[in-house]
């Protein structure tokens, strides 16, 4: 059974102890981005309109802040990262419930990609949750 540190969301990730993270980290950004366009297309209803660009505004600034949490990390590192998982979800809740646990998961294992004292990947880090946030801000308007 799966540790639950390495479970949110019906989605498992098989961490290889910090060895990893960032790996773990640059593939759930992409998975959030792509659940967001998908739905940015589908979303309908009473506040659809904050939603649908929300969900736009996130999509298109989240790639960017992986890219920017990426080159940071192999500036910093000199390591290449070469083992990018490609993670599939199957959480059936709503969008705003996938990116909040997500945001948690991200939060939670913060640290794991490079210690606190690392500021410069901190930061990205920060960015990357303000954007999640925003997000579900932008998600509860009507």
């Amino acid at each position: 059974m799966a540790d639950p540190a390495d479970r949110f969301l019906g989605l498992t990730i098989t961490l290889l102890k910090d060895r990893n993270m960032i790996g773990q980290f640059i593939a759930l950004l992409f998975l959030a981005r792509d659940l967001a366009h998908r739905e940015h297309f589908a979303i309908e209803g009473p506040g659809s309109y904050a939603g649908h660009k929300g969900l736009e505004e996130f999509y298109t600034k989240i790639l960017p802040l992986a890219d920017k949490l990426a080159e940071a990390y192999m500036g910093r590192t000199r390591q290449r990262i070469r083992d990018l998982p490609l993670l599939e979800n199957e959480y059936q809740g709503t969008i705003a419930e996938i990116l909040y646990q997500q945001r948690e998961w991200l939060e939670a294992n913060r640290y794991k990609v490079r210690p606190k004292e690392d500021t410069p990947i901190q930061n990205i880090i920060d960015e990357i949750i303000v954007q999640y946030l925003s997000t579900d801000y932008q998600l509860t308007l009507k």
